[in-house]
Formats: structure tokens, sequence, C-alpha cells
């Protein structure tokens, strides 16, 4: 019996797809987002609430074109998004996958 599981395990080894090249660009790019320090502290902000780009640059010293930028580049990933609020645009996190890598993440430095 145990001889027909491992060979039924190989079996599921030797199924298991490669990545399409679309999945590695996109698994690539949003590691490439939480590689940068001002891009985590935006996105751990953006976990309690939506704010705006002033408030984002107020709460975290930064200046409103820098906000800008990496709100773009973020967004550009779909790991935030906008809404419209007469002339002001409010961002809030987009991705909950992402924001769950990213807690467990701060979890793990935090835990060493």
């Amino acid at each position: 019996m145990s001889n027909d599981k491992n060979k039924a395990e190989k079996q599921e080894e030797n199924e298991i797809e490669e990545l399409d090249e679309e999945t590695l660009f996109v698994v690539s790019q949003t590691f490439k987002a939480l590689s940068d320090p001002t891009r985590i502290r935006l996105l751990h902000l953006l976990c309690e609430r939506e704010m705006s780009v002033n408030q984002i640059a107020d709460t975290l010293e930064l200046r409103q074109s820098t906000v800008s930028h990496q709100l773009r580049f973020l967004k550009n990933l779909r790991l935030v998004k906008y809404r419209r609020a007469g002339t002001t645009l409010f961002y809030s996190h987009d991705d909950k996958h992402v924001i769950d890598l990213l807690q467990q993440t701060i979890n793990h430095a935090l835990h060493h």
C-alpha cells in the first residue's frame, strides 16, 4: 500500500505546472513593490484606513510628489485603489492577499 502511495505522490509532483511568464512577472513585481521601505510604510498605513495623498504625506512625513509616485506604482500593480470625493482621491489597499503577506512578514520580523 505504501508503495502505491509513494507512486501517487511522485505522480502529483510531476503534474505540478510551471508558472507562466505573466504570473512570474506579476509575482516578481509584487515582491519588488514590497522591497521598498516607503511602499511598505504606505501599504501598512493603508491597512488601517483609507487616506488622501495629503493625509498620507503628512502622516509619513513625505513630500506629496513622493507619495503620488509610490501610489501610482502600487495602483498599477492593483495593490491600492482609490475613490474620488469631489476633487480629492482617497486611497485604500486593493489586495487582501498582499496585505496578509505584508502583515505576516511584519509579524515574522517582530518575532525575532
